[in-house]
């Protein structure tokens, strides 16, 4: 017996009579194709959509759009590779007919039409919501970190730039001592050691005027750092260590863990991001209310307020901080409010009312305090290291206490939004291997996510219901 053997490379095969017939009829590309061209690109805001009266002809967007689209559900996103696959892969060639445009080509659409890419995004979710696949009761908000092309040595902060300029300082100091303690016997031996030293001298200083001008840039700008290669990206910390990149946020619609809404920000922490992720996707999916949770990190009550206010019923756990929770003293949470008497019940079971009235940032913020109870109150120093202990009230705190009854009644919804959330996150990271961004700068960053975002969705309406029903909702 002998291994399986393959055909004579000089004989002469009969192959089939069109490249159709390469591509089977249920092949995905098939799909990008029909959908494509079902779009219109002016209104998405694509340019050199129409050709011009005279000079040479371009290609057409929609075949780059293709092209795209193809590469970013193939995993494949370098211009580079794209121009490969153009010369290779039978499946481009099928759906470019042929064309072969150049890598500089395919580069310069990507970033000439990186603000068209978001609605042919929502183009798709239309589609998905037109074939049912959206619940439509539940919506999980989250963010993760992508890195940017952009070294963490080639960020600065101002913490980092004030310090190198103090130790800058240091070293130029002890410098000019020792060139001012240079000996005459050194200086006969060629004076190696002094050049050495005035050159160090001059790339510090060189490094420190740098510095200084950055440090002045901060202070211009009003930011809190600066990146050379690319300036919008920010130094975001992501588990056990610190990388140069940005923050991507989408709201994901639990019935079959498909992206309704994604966005991109240098913004580094999801404070405050929870209405700006989860109100545009309340409003694609068409509901006049519809339930939102998320993490810990997007607690903050004003947000959580208009959260509500926009048609939303959020659901956010409380982060343990704060100096008590430091010190492991009774938590804010341990004491219980009674809106009839505007008080507070302490673990001891004893009332603290209201006692003083303040403003930050435009709210007001309510002090209860008992101070006769607390002086021979035997829980003291499990309480406080004060002589009482104050608690603290925002006048929109309401709003956060009903959000708590909701969570104790459902404590099982945080896990369905890990499920929902951290399955995007997890295809595009590691599946499709987009753990960093392969353009620079915050609108053309936005650009790549959508297409990243809008791949994701394919393949996964791909897996879930199935290339028929997919072109047959084209029709509709």
């Amino acid at each position: 017996m002998s291994h399986i053997t393959g055909h004579d490379r000089s004989q002469t095969l009969l192959l089939p009579e069109s490249l159709d017939e390469y591509v089977g009829s249920e092949n995905p590309v098939r799909f990008i194709d029909a959908f494509v061209d079902g779009l219109d690109l002016i209104a998405a805001g694509f340019i050199r959509v129409a050709c011009k009266v005279t000079g040479r002809p371009g290609y057409a967007p929609k075949d780059l759009l293709k092209l795209y689209v193809y590469g970013y559900l193939n995993r494949v996103r370098s211009s580079r590779r794209l121009e490969a696959e153009t010369h290779r892969n039978i499946e481009v060639i099928w759906l470019l007919r042929h064309l072969k445009p150049d890598f500089k080509t395919i580069a310069d659409f990507r970033r000439d039409n990186r603000n068209a890419f978001r609605p042919i995004f929502r183009q798709f979710v239309l589609l998905c919501r037109q074939l049912d696949l959206f619940g439509r009761e539940l919506l999980a908000v989250d963010g993760t970190r992508i890195k940017a092309v952009n070294n963490k040595d080639r960020n600065f902060t101002r913490a980092s730039l004030t310090k190198f300029i103090e130790l800058a300082d240091a070293k130029l100091d002890d410098y000019l001592q020792r060139l001012d303690q240079s000996d005459a016997s050194e200086r006969k031996t060629g004076g190696s050691r002094v050049k050495n030293l005035a050159e160090k001298i001059a790339a510090i200083r060189q490094r420190r005027t740098r510095c200084k001008d950055m440090l002045a840039q901060l202070d211009q700008t009003g930011e809190d750092q600066i990146s050379l290669t690319d300036p919008d990206s920010r130094a975001m910390a992501a588990h056990t260590h610190v990388a140069v990149g940005y923050n991507a946020q989408i709201a994901v619609d639990a019935k079959h863990k498909l992206i309704v809404e994604q966005q991109v920000t240098n913004q580094v922490l999801d404070l405050g991001l929870l209405t700006q992720t989860a109100e545009p996707a309340k409003e694609i999916l068409g509901v006049e209310t519809i339930e939102v949770v998320a993490d810990r990190g997007y607690f903050k009550a004003e947000d959580i307020e208009a959260c509500e206010n926009a048609g939303m019923v959020p659901y956010v756990p409380r982060p343990q901080r704060g100096p008590s929770v430091r010190t492991g003293r009774f938590r804010k949470d341990e004491f219980e409010y009674e809106e009839a008497s505007d008080s507070y019940l302490c673990p001891a079971r004893q009332r603290l009312t209201l006692r003083a009235v303040t403003s930050q940032r435009d709210l007001k913020r309510f002090h209860y305090a008992n101070r006769l109870v607390c002086g021979g109150c035997e829980l003291r120093p499990r309480c406080t290291a004060g002589s009482f202990r104050i608690v603290t009230r925002l006048e929109n705190e309401a709003v956060l206490d009903r959000m708590q009854t909701r969570l104790a009644k459902r404590p099982n919804i945080l896990g369905t939004r890990r499920e929902a959330v951290e399955h995007p996150f997890g295809s595009i990271k590691q599946w499709m291997h987009q753990g960093a961004f392969l353009m620079r700068g915050l609108d053309k960053v936005r650009g790549e996510f959508s297409l990243t975002a809008l791949a994701y969705n394919l393949r996964r309406v791909l897996n879930i219901v199935g290339f028929t029903d997919l072109m047959a909702a084209l029709k509709t």
